[in-house]
């Protein structure tokens, strides 16, 4: 199968290889972290249902979500918005609806 490419005609697994094989920003084992914690935050955003969850017991909610290293669910768990943003990039009000519900939870 071939595909236009500015002009010139490459095969699209060619294509394919010379992008899996491109340097990247953000070092690939990085993103799956990344997209699993934006994941985690829309969720509990759009769900009430999670969101419940994840206050009761963050560790059981976050289960699911098997990509995610124990220094990620720490944070998600802890609502660390620092370190979450950190690795992520600035979050919107919707994305970080979790973090400052958490983060009125604690107890001084």
């Amino acid at each position: 199968m071939d595909k236009r490419i500015r002009g010139k005609t490459e095969e699209t697994s060619e294509t394919i290889e010379e992008l899996m094989k491109a340097p990247t920003v953000v070092p690939r084992e990085g993103l799956v972290g990344r997209w699993a914690i934006l994941s985690v935050l829309a969720r509990a955003a759009d769900e009430p249902e999670f969101m419940s969850r994840l206050a009761e017991d963050p560790h059981v909610a976050l289960k699911e979500y098997y990509t995610l290293t124990k220094e990620e669910k720490a944070a998600l768990a802890s609502g660390d918005i620092r370190k979450i943003e950190s690795w992520v990039g600035k979050l919107d009000k919707r994305l970080s609806t979790w973090l400052l519900y958490r983060l009125s939870q604690e107890k001084w």
